[in-house]
């Protein structure tokens, strides 16, 4: 089962890896950094459409962050 925390690790995992800061992002998307911080604390999760736009700033796929693994059929 996936938890928040789950989430929130990845997510802040990302944006490490990035090298961009908290701010940055939050400017790229339209929300505040204090937000940026409550996700990656997991104190709350992205709505889906600020998910997307974390994920295209930071040229993810949101199924990585979402700890979603693709089965083979």
């Amino acid at each position: 089962m996936v938890t928040t925390v789950d989430i929130s690790k990845r997510l802040a995992e990302a944006i490490r890896q990035s090298g961009m800061t908290q701010k940055q992002i939050a400017e790229a998307i339209g929300v505040r950094q204090q937000q940026i911080s409550c996700y990656l604390q997991g104190k709350t999760l992205p709505a889906l459409d600020t998910l997307s736009r974390i994920c295209t700033v930071l040229d993810l796929d949101a199924n990585e962050i979402l700890c979603v693994e693709r089965e083979k059929y």
